[in-house]
């Protein structure tokens, strides 16, 4: 059996959720194999674990259908040139970090070449695009999943699977201090504080960022007295957002920009914010919510007839509820989320019955997830 030392294992993600999942799993890794090599693409939560990253994370980040199309040339090149590098240096095993339209292709030629290929999250078959598990079973050695409810649909189809819980209800308190959070940034312990959340990518940032910060204003007219903060993923979207609400003409509503998303989760009253990992997020602090989701109009034509249930936002997934809003697209107007969030800033009932829904959620979330994947991809490789 070949050393820790002589072993490379090759991990791609392609964007910030992908990052943290895979440095969860680069974690539970580390002491079983501490000497072994990670290298592939990730984000700097990968990086700090030991991955050595042959390009920047943000090159492969791209959202919806059609946004692609500019770069798509640019990065099928990075993953044929990825391809053609494994197949000659032949690590123990290839994972994907969610990121699917990338991996799952990279994964299927690796496997035919003879390479063990984990797929870190399970593309989420459930909500669209169900056709994908037989491109899945052909791809996949073996597939990690983060929600319960994931595991029978992978097993059903013969792709071996193990649940590992999800990362995010293990690094998340069970009961966060807000009275930290709020200090920490700066604010007052009574203040009534909304949290914005437009997006970590700049795509999400070009649909939201305007309506996002209009019904601030709209907020901050009903009530003067709300704080409202926004968490930021890096410099590149903190300028951009700066830039697009000095060009709006929203100078006049105070938006407290801030680099830590937990830190302004945790401190809020409220949190509007965009569909994706950070919906988990929110509810796992046990905060009320308005979930958003835009993008190019012909990708929305085509999505909006590809999906299996009612649900886009994690929280209502798994409750199998809309316990939150949900504005898409066309409903996603500035006035209409204002209204959507004043509701939630000002229902006490509300706010008490999520706290609770959500504490449930979490419990359920909660494992291991480092050790419970780590062992998985060493199952895999033989270990």
């Amino acid at each position: 059996m070949a050393s820790s030392a002589e072993i490379s294992l090759a991990l791609v993600a392609g964007e910030v959720s992908g990052d943290m999942l895979a440095a969860r799993l680069l974690a539970g890794l580390r002491p079983e194999l501490p000497n072994a090599r990670f290298h592939g693409i990730g984000g700097p939560r990968m990086i700090a674990q030991g991955l050595v990253s042959d390009v920047p994370i943000e090159t492969l980040t791209v959202r919806g259908l059609f946004e692609i199309i500019p770069r798509y040339r640019e990065i099928k090149g990075i993953q044929n040139r990825l391809r053609e590098r494994l197949l000659a240096e032949r690590p123990a095993a290839f994972i994907g970090a969610d990121y699917p339209g990338f991996n799952l292709g990279l994964e299927e030629q690796l496997r035919a070449g003879g390479i063990p290929t984990v797929h870190f999250v399970g593309p989420q078959i459930w909500a669209w695009r169900g056709g994908r598990i037989k491109k899945i079973q052909r791809a996949v050695s073996h597939m990690l999943v983060i929600f319960p409810f994931e595991e029978p649909i992978y097993k059903a189809a013969g792709v071996p699977v193990t649940y590992i819980g999800h990362p995010l209800a293990e690094t998340i308190p069970l009961a966060p201090d807000v009275a930290a959070a709020r200090a920490a940034l700066g604010l007052a312990p009574d203040a009534r504080v909304v949290t914005v959340m437009p997006g970590s990518r700049m795509g999400e940032l070009k649909y939201l960022a305007e309506p996002f910060v209009r019904a601030a204003g709209i907020l901050a007219r009903r009530d003067p007295a709300l704080r409202f903060v926004v968490p930021m993923a890096g410099e590149r979207q903190r300028a951009w957002f700066s830039e697009s609400v000095a060009q709006a003409g929203l100078g006049h509503v105070e938006l407290q920009l801030v680099d830590d998303s937990h830190t302004a989760i945790a401190a809020a009253d409220a949190v509007l914010v965009a569909s994706g990992t950070a919906t988990l997020e929110v509810a796992l602090f046990k905060k009320p919510m308005v979930i958003a989701y835009k993008v190019m109009r012909a990708s929305w034509e085509i999505m909006r007839h590809m999906g299996y249930q009612p649900w886009i936002g994690l929280p209502n997934i798994l409750a199998r509820e809309f316990l939150v809003p949900e504005l898409l697209q066309h409903a996603a107007t500035p006035e209409a989320l204002a209204d959507a969030l004043w509701r939630q800033l000002n229902d006490g009932a509300q706010r008490d019955k999520l706290a609770a829904r959500f504490l449930d959620m979490h419990h359920s979330l909660r494992r291991d997830s480092a050790r419970e994947s780590a062992q998985a991809v060493l199952r895999v490789i033989g270990r």
